[in-house]
């Protein structure tokens, strides 16, 4: 039965883990930096406001670092009993990488968490500031290490192949391969924007129920503001890595524009309907030449069809779909974050329709990131490692109704683990906005 194949299950439940994992460390790799602005401006004036918004979003963080802790060392789990024969055959590779993100990055963390979290009254207030810097830099660090290895599986560099088990060559090679640089940067960029969002858009709806304090208008400016700069510094990156795709991975550039014949001046697709079966797209609507223009800089540029890498391509649909949804999410972002930036500075708050709208958006960096993520992972297949290990060949003996079971399960378990992390942040939110609010309308009546 095709549907309990165990490698097709085995990727859907290594699907489900990271899709549900990575939600927490893009929130907490930039919100530990937006913390330290919250502070550092505290020291710095004096202001009351400043400390109560670091004291508000702290909590969030708080329950964003333990989700992503525990999801994580769920998924560390599969490398062993769903893919033995990764750690087999790239484990010269991954090991020391992984280690180097515990000793460098996770012990940082943790060692100076509790600080951060409990001991603004127990140590000096410089102290504390330079855990909450510590804990910061942290989380850059631990995302430093997991992008170099998932760079390297994507564009692997530094190594040779022996018998099958990849050897180090050159450790600063393996590191900073060729698409590195790139996916750090805009890993980087969609964590910041993730949080600008999440921030802009609870404190929106503090602001909408009556919670006109400090805290909440340095939160909401802090937050539209940062997305505003952020955005378009997102779409020169992503333009960047684009190009950088175009050279080294031209099958998953390919699935991206759906280009499945080698075509010069290829139209940039807005809406298609890629067949496999036929090799063509249905329904296309495109601007001519402009895939060609964006990606070579040249309109009569050449992209390299689906056709060159038969057997050996993505699959097509999932591909050219994920990336239009996260371009469509950013564009959204755009506008919303410059329209409010431009409201905020005119009339010192949003308009109340563009309030909701930016709490409407309080997750919209999860989504962004979610369809980037599948891009970046379901664009590199069939391959575990780009030319050196196939997925199929790394995946465990365990069968399929076993991982079906255990699929459904996490499954189950995620959903209620998210919906009770969206529903606790709006209880937080709420339950810090009520004596503001009950304020409010005390003074009205």
């Amino acid at each position: 039965m095709e549907s309990l194949d165990p490698v097709t299950l085995a990727r859907i439940q290594f699907a489900a883990n990271i899709s549900f994992h990575i939600l927490f460390p893009t929130i907490s790799i930039a919100m530990g930096w937006v913390l330290l602005y919250f502070k550092t401006r505290f020291d710095r004036s004096g202001d009351a406001a400043w400390l109560d918004a670091y004291g508000f979003w702290v909590k969030i963080f708080a329950l964003t670092f333990a989700l992503g802790v525990v999801s994580g060392i769920t998924m560390s789990f599969q490398f062993g009993t769903n893919w033995p024969g990764y750690m087999q055959h790239v484990g010269n590779v991954a090991g020391p990488l992984l280690a180097y993100e515990v000793l460098t990055a996770f012990f940082l963390e943790a060692t100076f968490l509790g600080i951060m979290l409990f001991g603004r009254s127990r140590v000096s207030n410089r102290v504390h500031t330079l855990a909450t810097f510590l804990v910061a830099f942290g989380t850059t660090v631990s995302a430093f290490w997991i992008i170099a290895l998932n760079s390297w599986m994507q564009t692997p560099a530094g190594v040779s192949v022996v018998d099958g088990k990849v050897h180090v060559q050159s450790w600063l090679a393996v590191i900073f391969n060729p698409s590195m640089p790139y996916r750090l940067t805009h890993m980087l960029l969609a964590s910041g924007l993730t949080v600008a969002f999440l921030v802009a858009g609870v404190s929106a709806y503090r602001w909408l129920r009556g919670d006109r304090a400090g805290g909440v208008r340095h939160a909401l400016k802090t937050g539209v503001t940062l997305a505003a700069v952020l955005i378009p510094l997102q779409i020169l990156v992503g333009d960047a890595h684009g190009l950088n795709t175009f050279h080294h991975q031209p099958a998953k550039l390919a699935a991206i524009e759906g280009v499945w014949h080698t075509e010069r001046g290829a139209p940039l697709l807005l809406f298609a309907l890629p067949d496999e079966a036929t090799q063509s797209n249905r329904y296309a609507l495109g601007i001519p030449k402009l895939a060609s223009l964006i990606i070579t800089h040249q309109p009569e540029g050449e992209i390299r069809g689906l056709n060159e890498f038969a057997g050996a391509h993505p699959p097509v649909a999932k591909v050219f779909w994920s990336f239009r949804v996260m371009v469509a999410v950013g564009v959204a972002m755009l506008l919303a974050s410059w329209l409010a930036a431009w409201q905020l500075r005119r009339r010192g708050e949003p308009a109340p329709w563009l309030t909701r709208v930016l709490v409407a958006m309080t997750f919209s960096g999860w989504l962004a990131t979610l369809a980037g993520w599948y891009v970046t992972e379901i664009g590199r297949q069939p391959w575990l490692v780009t030319g050196i290990l196939r997925t199929a060949d790394a995946a465990s003996t365990v069968g399929g109704g076993m991982i079906l079971s255990t699929l459904l399960m996490y499954l189950a378990l995620y959903a209620v683990l998210l919906a009770s992390y969206v529903s606790v942040v709006f209880y937080l939110a709420k339950k810090a906005g009520q004596p503001a609010a009950a304020n409010l309308e005390g003074v009205s009546a």
